[in-house]
């Protein structure tokens, strides 16, 4: 993509001034990426690709900045002037160059935070979690506030779900790219670092336009553990307790580092992957058992090589650094438990004890990870107080430095990750534990039982992995147990019995914690009753006081937008969270809130710091638990930096949340706005179901997104729909709902109704007070607005007029125009985002090359609508939408 000319940039002033109000660093940066794309597209590609990516791109620019038809026609005609090989290679181009802006984008941030971090004198921002403390501490004191950041919880669980559209030899690409653009950023301008380290970005945009855009085939469920792994070697494992190192340091001071850190670990990970079975039969008992063995293999390896680098530097002599009582008995104990390893150990540190505990120490985590029963560690606790012993011991030594430098790191790492690195987390659908335990006691009562189905054998199973994975590596490394659509207090007793059948008469079943998930609007307001009713159940009872009286509760983002539309959904999880808060507090139960939130807004995505702040009073309490999916793992989780300060942001919001002032300003801005909340769910609902209760909508839908076309792609191991053909809402998964709407250019599932239920409002200064005061309104609002910046009315109209339904279309279409004039007079400004402008900026600058990729999208869609396309060239034009389809997906930087 090359530099626009003078002459061009005066053409095409509204992308221009988007551009040029980028900062200057990421807009040379951008430059410079685009212009090496496109003196590949010259060596790499078919004569006259490059001139044709232009034509397309320029067409598209003026279409942007021109709301006439005639140019949106002009742009449309150019799309439609290619082949389809021609069309295929454009739409590659355009997706690549979305992965290089994406990585320059990602790279500003970056670059920011390190030069903000840099600063001799470095104010913590305001949202991080020093600052949080501060802040709290002004309200209930230093003790309180001391407490609450000591039994703070962040809880992210990573899921694999069908909507990661970037093939992981794509994200490997890029990554190699990140590294390369840091060396360009740091060698000498015009230097022959700089010339080297642009060669070498110039061969890896070449090897990415080379690399197979699409996979071949589906991933399976190990291959998404894989994936996740990727994350945990190259960012979590150090970026976590960096994270609490810089807590630690901000406040404490000079004397961080030379005493105890007053800052406990506060982050714990879970995963779904290999465990959630909900709706994907590819994850089986022994996918479970084989997903918790690559985790664990994965951190031990990681503390095994922690422990051998810090034995390293422990070169401290007996005579300047002696060994405390406690310290000379673990020794003599780690001696008479590993003979040959005590031999090599005396023969390297003869004269530094600390250091041979370490090595000594490193070889029984070896022996840990090589299931070596004689020297292995049972469980991390054991680690733990082999590892406290050697600092108490350097402490006692005057050495504290020493104590709690990478030392703590270690018992840090080892407190967060255990031997499991993330507690596998299993997931089944409430109607298949009722179906396989009516199998169970129907042949448990049978004279001549008959043998089980292959599905009853399959869900006892792997209630028997979870005791195996217990027994290898810990209670903590699985044992949660989610229980999807629930709807009685009976769907979750009866986890307790199919696992008490599963291990057989007298036997011990394996500890759990079943969690219910509250999926659906009726199933949110039921919640509370539920639980009330399930907590005298003889197994949860004993569990809670097990526990300390600690309990958690799922709620369901997705289907109850889908249920119900988004805005009665985010009122009644608002309203299903506060009774629960309520019901727990007046039961003496500590509640975590489970929040089944997406990356897209349709889901429950969003900036989750803000979402956590307008949450009911108590529903928080230092406790927060969210999964995080697709490709928002590697965003906000794929780079250190990026990772720590996302990490610090939500924690510092979780930590907040239980400030008096902000519980008292969401609990009265919820009374105050109750009657303008009431009007609003009404309002929405009824324009949302004169939608999806419309006779046909179910079908028009999958005409007019590509809907049908998304279950072709390889995205992810678990099938996108219930059935094989899209029937009524229920048939269809709320992700590829998402994913099907913002691929058209419409985002519907993240804001339609808003419009309807702020008309029937129709107070503006009422809301704008609103906007000022009410959390959870100025959340909705700001969401919204950028999903509405993210979709585009021309397009949109095209993809709704597929379908022989003018009145649905025009239903949507009259929709989203007034749910945008609303925002805009809401949020203020003149245009959507105004209140956002490095959001806006970063919208404005991509839109026209989305708006490309969506044009020849389109013209497949429409192509393989129609039916007038030969047989043979049937592949290439499916293949084509799904190139879009990734190409789009990186545009906009989210799917489902």
């Amino acid at each position: 993509m090359r530099e626009l000319t003078r002459t061009e940039a005066i053409d095409l002033v509204g992308r221009g001034e988007a551009e040029q109000e980028l900062p200057e660093r990421m807009r040379a940066d951008v430059r410079m990426l685009g212009a090496l794309l496109g003196r590949v597209l010259r060596e790499s590609g078919s004569p006259g690709l490059f001139e044709d990516v232009e034509r397309l791109r320029l067409a598209t620019i003026a279409a942007y900045t021109d709301d006439s038809p005639e140019a949106f026609e002009r742009a449309a005609a150019v799309a439609e002037s290619f082949s389809i090989e021609r069309a295929d290679e454009v739409a590659r181009a355009f997706t690549v160059y979305f992965h290089l802006v994406n990585l320059a984008e990602e790279h500003q941030r970056v670059r920011v935070l390190r030069e903000r971090d840099g600063r001799p004198e470095r104010e913590e921002a305001a949202d991080s979690v020093a600052a949080a403390f501060v802040s709290l501490a002004a309200e209930v004191g230093d003790d309180t506030a001391l407490r609450r950041l000591q039994s703070l919880r962040f809880h992210p669980v990573f899921t694999a779900h069908p909507t990661e559209a970037r093939r992981r030899a794509v994200s490997t690409s890029i990554r190699r790219l990140v590294t390369l653009l840091s060396e360009y950023d740091e060698s000498l301008r015009g230097g022959a670092d700089q010339r080297r380290a642009e060669r070498r970005m110039l061969e890896e945009i070449d090897t990415l336009w080379r690399t197979a855009p699409l996979r071949a085939e589906k991933p399976t469920p190990v291959d998404e553990v894989r994936a996740i792994m990727a994350v945990f070697d190259e960012t979590l494992y150090t970026a976590v307790p960096h994270v609490y190192r810089r807590v630690d340091d901000a406040l404490q001071g000079p004397a961080a580092g030379n005493r105890a850190p007053i800052v406990r670990p506060f982050v714990r990970l879970g995963t779904w992957v290999g465990g959630d079975r909900d709706g994907n039969p590819f994850v089986t008992a022994s996918i479970t058992k084989k997903a918790a063995g690559i985790a664990a293999e994965h951190i031990l390896l990681g503390l095994e090589n922690s422990a051998n680098r810090i034995a390293n530097t422990l070169t401290l002599a007996s005579e300047t650094t002696p060994p405390s009582g406690d310290l000379e008995a673990l020794l003599q104990r780690l001696v008479a438990a590993d003979e040959e390893g005590a031999a090599d150990a005396t023969k390297r540190a003869g004269n530094e004890p600390h250091k041979r505990a370490m090595l000594l120490i490193r070889r029984r985590v070896t022996a840990t990870r090589h299931r070596d029963a004689d020297l292995a560690y049972r469980e991390p606790s054991q680690l733990l107080a082999d590892l406290k012993i050697v600092q108490d011991s350097l402490v006692a030594a005057r050495a504290p430095r020493q104590a709690y430098g990478h030392l703590q790191q270690l018992l840090w790492q080892v407190e967060t990750f255990g031997f499991h690195l993330a507690e596998l987390e299993v997931r089944q659908h409430s109607a298949v534990h009722a179906k396989v335990l009516a199998e169970c006691e129907a042949r448990a009562g049978s004279a001549s039982p008959e043998p089980l189905s292959a599905q009853a054998e399959e869900v006892l199973e792997v209630f028997r992995t979870i005791a195996q994975i217990q027994h290898r590596y810990g209670p903590d490394a699985a044992g949660r147990y989610i229980v999807s659509f629930t709807q009685s207090a009976a769907d979750l007793a009866n986890v307790h019995t199919l696992a008490r059948f599963a291990v057989g008469p007298g036997a011990t079943p394996p500890v759990l914690d079943v969690i219910p998930l509250f999926e659906t609007f009726a199933d949110l307001q039921a919640a509370p009753g539920i639980m009330a009713e399930i907590v005298d159940h003889p197994d949860f009872a004993a569990r809670l006081d097990a526990t300390d009286r600690h309990l958690e509760v799922m709620l369901g983002y997705s289907d109850s937008s889908k249920d119900v539309g988004p805005v009665a959904a985010n009122l009644a999880l608002y309203e299903a969270q506060a009774l629960i808060a309520a019901w727990a507090r007046e039961s003496g139960i500590y509640l975590t809130l489970f929040h089944g939130r997406g990356g897209a807004l349709g889901r429950g995505g969003g900036p989750a710091n803000s979402a956590i702040l307008a949450q009911p009073p108590h529903s928080v309490d230092g406790r927060f638990k969210l999964t995080e999916q697709g490709e928002v793992i590697f965003a906000r989780y794929g780079d250190p930096n990026i990772a720590m300060r996302h990490i610090d942001q939500v924690a510092a919001a979780v930590l907040l949340a239980s400030a008096p002032s902000i519980e008292k300003r969401n609990s009265d801005a919820a009374a105050r706005y109750a009657g303008v909340a009431a009007t609003m769910d009404s309002a929405s609902r009824e324009r949302f179901f004169s939608l999806v209760k419309a006779e046909g909508f179910a079908q028009w839908f999958a005409t007019v997104t590509p809907m049908e076309e998304i279950g072709l792609l390889a995205l992810g191991s678990r099938p996108a729909r219930r059935g094989l053909s899209v029937e009524s809402l229920e048939d269809l998964r709320a992700i590829p709902w998402v994913f099907a709407w913002s691929q058209a250019r419409i985002n519907l599932a993240g804001w339609f109704g808003l419009g309807a239920a702020l008309d029937a409002v129709g107070d503006l200064e009422l809301l704008q007070r609103a906007y000022e005061e009410w959390p959870l309104f100025r959340t909705v609002i700001d969401n919204v607005g950028m999903s509405l910046a993210k979709a585009d009315d021309r397009i949109a109209r095209q993809y709704l007029d597929l379908g022989d339904r003018a009145d649905l279309a025009d239903l949507v279409a009259d929709e989203m125009a007034l749910t945008r004039r609303w925002v805009v007079a809401i949020a203020g400004g003149d245009e959507l985002l105004a209140n956002k402008p490095v959001l806006q900026r970063a919208v404005k600058m991509r839109s026209p090359y989305v708006d490309a990729l969506s044009l020849l999208q389109l013209r497949a869609l429409r192509t393989l609508r129609t039916g007038e396309v030969a047989e043979a060239d049937l592949p290439q034009w499916q293949r084509l939408l799904l190139l879009s389809v990734s190409g789009v997906s990186a545009g906009l930087q989210n799917t489902g």
